[in-house]
């Protein structure tokens, strides 16, 4: 998808805009005011580069790392800079607590993972063994200050050893157990390279969408919200926190501060600019949407998200939900198409920089 435009049309459309009246760049009803939202001017978005062999084998082997396996040994001991799969479980007082236990969990010896002296347990122990290790976490432990200081009491099970990693063989066989499409390996690496060229380019259009919208989001002004909208959403925000706080048991006060660093107040304020900016970023999408005829209709909203009418789709999530997420979609994708893409002057400093360094 290109997107850049030669001088010549950029002078074109401004003398166009001048002829016609700025009227018919703007879009505005009775919440905001959008200005010159098409043929914005955004930061020039670095092209896709095309994939090489080298994408594509880098790729294939990162799959093939995922099903790697490693052999299991179990007739020897431990020792420093092993991997070894282990159980174990954490008592205080006889008790054991939350987060304390695992089961199959692999830990490289050495790794510094686990409070000082629990690995070095491990050292010497043979697979197939169980023994207690006493220790005590540190005074200043941080990822749960209720253990720090206190003593307790590891029961430890080693259940093997693992060997010398080993890759599978990039063959038919193995492309067929990965794919669903192809089903050798040249018909595997055409799927693999086709893939990542999709990706490069999506990646490269949600990065010029993304500038186009904020630019347009940067000029747009909001006359006033519409009646209880901002408090809805504050509402719906605020009612997710403390879902959270419930489930880690905490008072809404404490949970904040524990895991946010922040005071209420502090909090409601992020809460309401956060709300204040959906419903903005709503309001815009909606404007350009009705000035460019963009809505669409019960039918279309249908189609997007593969259901045959809109009573099937309101099973997953309500009608004006849904169409704000399709038309702000595509507002998105028509402030892209529309944009004048130009060389930011950070980048050409960056180039230079780079240009006479090298000499």
């Amino acid at each position: 998808m290109k997107k850049k435009l030669a001088m010549l049309v950029a002078g074109t459309l401004a003398a166009s805009m001048l002829l016609s009246g700025c009227s018919s760049n703007d879009a505005s009803n009775d919440y905001v005011t959008v200005g010159g939202y098409k043929g914005i001017e955004v930061d020039d978005v670095e092209e896709p580069a095309e994939v090489t062999d080298d994408d594509v084998n880098n790729y294939i082997e990162a799959v093939r790392n995922q099903y790697a396996t490693s052999e299991q040994i179990t007739d020897r001991g431990v020792i420093a800079g092993d991997t070894v799969n282990i159980d174990f479980v954490g008592k205080m007082n006889g008790e054991a607590f939350d987060g304390g236990s695992s089961e199959g969990y692999d830990l490289k010896i050495g790794s510094g993972s686990f409070i000082d002296g629990f690995e070095d347990s491990i050292i010497g122990h043979t697979p197939g063994e169980t023994f207690d290790w006493n220790g005590k976490f540190p005074d200043d432990y941080s990822n749960n200050p209720d253990l720090a200081g206190k003593d307790v009491t590891f029961t430890i099970t080693v259940n093997y050893i693992n060997g010398e990693t080993q890759l599978p063989e990039l063959n038919d066989k193995f492309v067929q157990e990965v794919s669903e499409k192809s089903k050798t390996v040249k018909e595997y690496k055409k799927e693999i390279k086709k893939q990542l060229t999709e990706s490069s380019t999506t990646d490269y259009d949600t990065q010029l969408q993304d500038e186009a919208w904020n630019a347009v989001l940067e000029k747009a002004e909001v006359k006033k919200y519409p009646d209880g909208d901002v408090e809805d959403i504050e509402n719906q925000i605020k009612e997710q926190y403390q879902n959270a706080a419930d489930s880690y048991g905490l008072a809404f006060e404490d949970f904040l501060a524990q895991y946010y660093s922040m005071s209420e107040d502090d909090f409601n304020k992020q809460v309401k600019d956060a709300a204040k900016e959906t419903v903005k970023q709503r309001l815009v999408a909606q404007a350009i949407a009705d000035k460019e005829k963009l809505t669409p209709s019960k039918k279309e909203l249908a189609e997007q998200y593969g259901y045959e009418d809109v009573d099937a789709l309101k099973e997953i999530a309500s009608e004006d939900t849904l169409k704000n997420i399709v038309i702000t979609n595509k507002v998105k994708d028509f402030l892209a198409e529309n944009c004048i893409q130009v060389k930011s002057d950070k980048k050409s400093d960056s180039s230079s920089s780079s240009d006479s360094s090298s000499k």
